[in-house]
């Protein structure tokens, strides 16, 4: 019988942005809780700055034997607010500087030989930069597996002569709404170009953005020995059964929280805490103020940590919300319907509020981690996505999986009301969309169970890709 493998050390590097640090910590916890791995996370120096500053001096010391922390320069200026996330166009054009000095991280006397080390990443410059040292890698893709096919699908777009656009007014008078893309492997009929990644909305056959997409794709194509997802089977089965032709091993591992939870259940060292990750002060007062509330009687209005809406964004939503509250249209009313029926901060423990009895809806930007943290909390979408992957995971909430109503990319407010009354109301729609987000949540709980699909998937993980143990799987033996 073959000897188990030795246990790589494990290198974190996530795309330095909230929604990519949070699962990406929430992994590399799980692998050092449950699989007793040894592991470095590494955050750029301007992130770790803002921990330092929300969590204090300690919040970065070694949170439990063989969990450490470091930091590398990301090559940019200081930011004008040290608090704020920084812009992320220069952020991914900074990559190839933070990989220069991840490289120097790896090949240093802090951590063990680079082929004794294996890195986790979604961010190719990383991934490339680990291959040029011989150093393992896996791939640990942060947002759902059905827009990464929809990116990888991007080449096919540019074939077809779809994208680049022809020019920008196909943006604004209804082309990309009517324009309807299917046959493409994993992803749903009826898909608009309007419901691929925004990357694609570009009418310059040159547009850097694009060609960052582009690259990327063929890099976790080719680049890694796996790619983890962070997703289970039964969400996106078509997504992953198509993506298994095309790219390395997969695995749908998530949600990460529920697998973390079960993991940490009756264990004996305590786990490094979930909030270390945040690299913004949680305001907890919110929890208090839903506790006076009727069960289902609140939305919960939440855009992540990089979405910056316009005023006239925001006075619309606003609006919208307010007239909730009337049977006129008349504002002064709806100003003073709102006064004291709301609660308005910068940053709050989001999967807390969100599994508080009192919300009953959720107005999303549809940002990856906050789909997850709405489904597994059985609560109902108000889909308004703004860039990204955020298009392609309102289609699939709103029109695959029927836990959602789309709002719009830049909705009036008349328009965000009459999506609340649908949502919120006791008419069929409200209880069909209650009734799915139910399910949905019994189908995430049963996944991240002992025996289930992403719990049997991570332990996959951890045999066939982490920790071969017979020369038949050689993925991390290159």
């Amino acid at each position: 019988m073959a000897a188990p493998a030795k246990k790589p050390h494990l290198v974190f590097f996530p795309f330095p942005a909230q929604g990519h640090i949070t699962p990406a910590f929430q992994l590399a916890t799980l692998l050092h809780r449950r699989h007793g791995f040894d592991v470095t996370f590494v955050h750029t120096e301007h992130n770790r700055r803002r921990i330092l500053r929300v969590r204090g001096p300690g919040a970065l010391a070694d949170p439990a034997p063989g969990f450490r922390f470091a930091a590398v320069p990301d090559g940019l200026p200081p930011a004008s607010d040290e608090d704020a996330a920084q812009d992320m166009a220069a952020l991914h054009f900074a990559l190839p500087t933070v990989a220069t000095h991840l490289k120097k991280l790896v090949l240093s006397d802090e951590l063990p030989a680079a082929a004794s080390c294996c890195l986790v990443s979604d961010v190719d410059p990383i991934l490339r930069a680990a291959e040029e040292i011989g150093m393992p890698r896996v791939t640990f893709w942060t947002t759902s597996s059905t827009s990464f096919m929809a990116m990888q699908q991007c080449r096919d777009l540019v074939a077809k002569g779809l994208v680049p656009l022809k020019d920008a007014e196909q943006l604004r008078n209804g082309y990309m709404d009517s324009t309807v893309v299917d046959g493409m492997p994993g992803l749903p009929k009826g898909m608009r170009l309007r419901d691929f990644p925004s990357f694609i909305r570009t009418a310059d056959p040159d547009d850097a953005v694009l060609a960052l997409t582009l690259s990327s794709m063929e890099c976790h194509r080719t680049v890694p020995s796996a790619v983890i997802f962070h997703t289970f089977d039964e969400l996106e089965s078509h997504a992953i059964t198509a993506m298994s032709h095309i790219l390395p091993p997969i695995y749908a591992v998530g949600p990460l929280p529920l697998l973390l939870s079960h993991a940490s259940a009756g264990a004996g060292d305590p786990a490094p805490a979930a909030d270390t990750s945040s690299l913004s002060r949680e305001d907890r007062a919110c929890l208090d103020w839903l506790d006076g509330k009727r069960p289902n009687s609140v939305v919960f209005a939440g855009f992540g940590s990089i979405v910056k809406l316009s005023d006239q964004q925001l006075a619309e939503l606003a609006w919208g919300l307010a007239y909730i509250a009337l049977t006129s249209d008349n504002q002064q009313a709806a100003a003073a319907a709102a006064a004291g029926r709301g609660f308005v901060t910068s940053w709050c423990p989001q999967e807390a509020v969100l599994r508080h009895a009192a919300v009953g809806a959720f107005l999303t930007h549809c940002g990856w981690n906050s789909m997850l943290e709405g489904l597994r909390a059985g609560v109902p979408l108000l889909c308004c996505p703004f860039a990204a992957d955020q298009q392609t995971n309102s289609r699939m909430a709103c029109v695959e999986w029927r836990v959602g109503v789309e709002v719009g990319e830049d909705p009036t407010r008349e328009e965000v009301a009459a999506a609340i009354r649908e949502v919120m109301g006791s008419g069929e729609r409200g209880e069909e969309l209650r009734r799915a987000a139910a399910e949905w949540k019994e189908k995430a709980t049963v996944a991240a169970r002992p025996g289930g699909s992403s719990w049997v998937n991570l332990e996959r993980v951890v045999n066939e890709v982490l920790c071969p143990s017979d020369g038949r799987d050689k993925n991390l033996m290159m």
